[in-house]
């Protein structure tokens, strides 16, 4: 049977240009975060490499099998004994790149892979443009993911706006959600903590997301804020703005249970149509009603 209690730890990051100062300091953050008794360790999204450039990425990404990030990490995680999460790499997908996640088990053998759904293509009113379907390639099938102690539900950033994905996740089976980033300064002060809180009620579910924090090399600026939230939307852990470090909580797989039981939301979903009524239709409908008065 699966243990009830694990320690879930969060790496913060300010990933740069140079994928193996990136690599370093992921490998030290697993590290650190396992010698402080971390069972599960959560990188964010894009640990390996943060750049806005499409041709400076793709100088610097491999196949899957090539990368160096994914094998210091597997290594790692055989080395310390505990399950590393990689919020997400970018590896060669085609003419493409995929935004892919892994789970990698305490052996060092990789558990399950994810390639991000839903793709960032926005304009934001600071003027950022973001067209993440220009570079990469959406996936397209959610990831449950067993590990000794829970059923992960894999996702990445962007994903967090689309709340069906996440209660997919928790029908499925899922206790535990993750949702590392490379989240926005100016959409993370909006709506980073919300967006994960809700997630978290909302399914009755732990919410883990390890993030990039701070002003990055290529220019772009992240929220940071890794959290870990707890099924009733508590926040157990905030890493804060933009530095890099470490973050813990204890995830105690009862409180699934008991947030569940509580409001049992998962279990009254019903389907549902939806019926347009034109203002035409209500025009004739106020006129029907008049006539018969």
């Amino acid at each position: 049977m699966p243990e009830a209690r694990f320690t879930a730890a969060c790496v913060q990051m300010r990933s740069g240009r140079d994928p193996a100062a990136n690599r370093d300091a992921a490998v030290a953050g697993v590290r650190e975060a396992a010698s402080r008794g971390a069972a599960y360790v959560q990188t964010p999204e894009m640990t390996s490499l943060v750049e806005r450039s499409r041709e400076r990425l793709f100088a610097h990404v491999t196949a899957e099998e090539q990368d160096q990030t994914l094998a210091a990490l597997r290594e790692t995680a055989r080395q310390t004994g505990t399950v590393v999460q990689i919020g997400s790499i970018a590896v060669r997908s085609g003419d493409k790149i995929a935004n892919r996640a892994y789970l990698i088990g305490a052996d060092g053998a990789i558990l399950a892979s994810y390639d991000k759904l839903h793709l960032f293509d926005v304009d934001l009113p600071s003027g950022e443009r973001w067209r993440e379907s220009a570079t990469y390639s959406g996936g397209a099938c959610a990831v449950l993911a067993e590990t000794p102690w829970a059923t992960l539900g894999l996702t990445i950033c962007y994903d967090i706006r689309f709340p069906a994905l996440y209660r997919a996740l928790a029908e499925a089976g899922a206790d535990v959600l993750t949702a590392p980033a490379c989240f926005t300064r100016q959409t993370g002060e909006a709506h980073w903590h919300v967006l994960q809180r809700a997630r978290a009620i909302e399914t009755g579910a732990f919410v883990i997301s390890a993030a990039q924090g701070g002003l990055h090399e290529d220019g772009r600026e992240t929220y940071g804020h890794s959290l870990i939230v707890d099924p009733w939307g508590r926040v157990l852990a905030d890493a804060g703005g933009a530095e890099p470090g470490i973050i813990l909580a204890e995830i105690d797989l009862a409180r699934v249970a008991e947030a569940r039981a509580r409001i049992p939301s998962l279990q009254h979903g019903r389907p549902f149509t939806i019926e347009r009524v034109s203002s035409q239709a209500q025009a004739a409908h106020q006129a029907a009603q008049q006539a018969t008065e």
